[in-house]
């Protein structure tokens, strides 16, 4: 064989070989990644090929089905019901758009897909039967859920409300409007749907989910938490003493100073009480000064914050860190104690809080799903409440919760209260912007409720851009607090 014959001879072969280890390669290692990639037309076929199971509601309501489609590779397609008010819960599972939250966090279960369900699967083929999925139960109570949502859209504001069982962490309510139905672009082919273009665009964001992935400085609500700090590290022993705060507040090192919504002469060296009660600012902002950044951060991680603290319970439902500052001079120490400065936090942490307070200073996990069904209803796993942590202690929220109740009777949380049940609250308006003077405050309300042995904490957020309200009306005593007594309610009296 001449030379140019015996190269060609051996780069063929070099090819051959490079094809045959390729092909060896795909069908060995890159099988199982292939097979099981969101974009192969197979799986997302498979997918809907049968009914999902469905998410469900306290009481046993499905807000989730599917209804059989003709004319498509796809036989199914997702419906919801009230579909806007659980969207945030719910999320969506679209051929086109792909799913989110707890259809994709559960979408092996809920189509039928799950390794759990294998020896379900070969039993339905031997008997004949078509592959079913599995239900994933969550805690969400539909009353507060609706009632949170109601009392949102009766706003026609953008924001949240969020929902806990401070003794258990289970989530009974996650609210975020505006909302979508998820059911408009659940469709029946690859197509981009042009309706979920549309939502994306929209200024209102309402594929947004402010509960878990936005946060916002939480303003005076934090003041619960500065209070806490205080008590718990001791530089407040007795929460009816007179401090030596003024008012209006000299910032550290700075010759501003920070005045307070109630009138200087109200609040001028008031006892944290007092100040919890009509929301002076120069108590809160001392009381950081006094415990400096690193107690002040130490009991806002105590809390929740600047950890990723519900990755493993909620799965893609997991919620952004809230963010108190790793470092920070005195000035911006001082904010924090008011809710202010470059703090961040999500409705969903502000809940936790609350609750925490509530539930004798122990910080419970949050988690969104009770139970995880196989088709024929027996149990695949089961969430049992878990502590975080003890943020503070029991002395210490016992102190808390008697500033918050009397805020509640004698003060800015009075439209929180119920006849027949222990309400403890704080409002909050928080500012934004550089310049505070040309941008609308957020509200904020945050409040927990107790009957007979049952509680609930509620925080709830609302920015009210959209809404047509002049500055003067706006606050979370006026805005948030008939929120949250609605949904204390929907919890505590059945």
């Amino acid at each position: 064989m001449n030379r140019p014959l015996r190269h060609i001879a051996i780069f063929c072969g070099l090819l051959t070989l490079a094809l045959l280890l390729r092909a060896n390669w795909l069908q060995y290692v890159d099988a199982e990644e292939l097979a099981t990639h969101e974009r192969n037309r197979r799986v997302q076929i498979n997918q809907f090929a049968t009914p999902r199971g469905d998410i469900i509601v306290g009481g046993g309501t499905s807000i989730t089905g599917s209804k059989a489609v003709d004319g498509t590779d796809f036989k199914y397609q997702r419906t919801y019901k009230n579909g806007p008010m659980y969207a945030p819960v719910t999320g969506y599972a679209s051929q086109s758009m792909g799913m989110s939250l707890l259809e994709n966090t559960f979408d092996s279960v809920l189509s039928g897909q799950d390794d759990r369900l294998a020896i379900q699967r070969f039993t339905d083929v031997v008997t004949g039967k078509d592959r079913r999925g599995g239900n994933v139960i969550t805690t969400i109570d539909p009353k507060a859920q609706q009632a949170a949502y109601k009392g949102l859209t009766a706003l026609d504001a953008r924001g949240s409300a969020v929902a806990l069982d401070p003794k258990t962490g289970k989530v009974l309510a996650l609210v975020s409007t505006p909302s979508y139905d998820p059911g408009v672009f659940a469709g029946n082919s690859l197509k981009e749907s042009k309706r979920f273009r549309d939502l994306d665009k929209d200024k209102g964001k309402p594929l947004a989910n402010r509960a878990l992935r936005e946060t916002f400085p939480p303003g005076s609500t934090f003041k619960i938490l500065t209070a806490a700090a205080a008590l718990e590290h001791g530089v407040i022993d007795d929460i009816d003493a007179k401090t030596d705060a003024v008012s209006p507040y000299p910032l550290p090192q700075s010759t501003n100073t920070v005045g307070s919504e109630a009138g200087n002469a109200a609040c001028d060296k008031v006892s944290l009480k007092t100040a919890m009660q009509h929301s002076c600012n120069n108590v809160f902002l001392d009381a950081a000064v006094k415990l400096g950044v690193d107690k002040m951060r130490d009991t806002a991680e105590k809390f929740g914050f600047n950890e990723d603290v519900y990755s493993d319970a909620f799965g893609d439902m997991r919620a952004v860190k809230s963010l108190y500052p790793k470092e920070l001079d005195k000035p911006g120490t001082a904010l924090t104690g008011m809710g202010q400065g470059s703090l961040t936090s999500t409705p969903l942490q502000m809940a936790m809080v609350t609750a925490a307070i509530a539930n004798n200073g122990k910080l419970m996990q949050p988690y969104i799903v009770d139970e995880v069904q196989s088709p024929d209803l027996s149990t695949l796993e089961k969430n049992e409440p878990r502590e975080m942590s003890q943020a503070v202690s029991e002395e210490t929220a016992g102190k808390v919760r008697e500033m918050m109740e009397f805020t509640a009777r004698e003060g800015s949380a009075r439209k929180a209260l119920i006849d027949g049940v222990t309400v403890g609250g704080k409002t909050g308006t928080a500012q934004r912007g550089v310049d505070v003077r040309e941008q609308v405050p957020y509200g904020w309300f945050v409040s927990y409720g107790e009957k007979d042995g049952q509680s609930v904490a509620v925080a709830v957020f609302i920015d009210p851009t959209a809404m047509d309200i002049s500055r003067e009306d706006i606050s979370g005593g006026g805005l948030g607090a008939p929120i949250a007594r609605s949904v204390m309610k929907a919890v505590l009296e059945k």
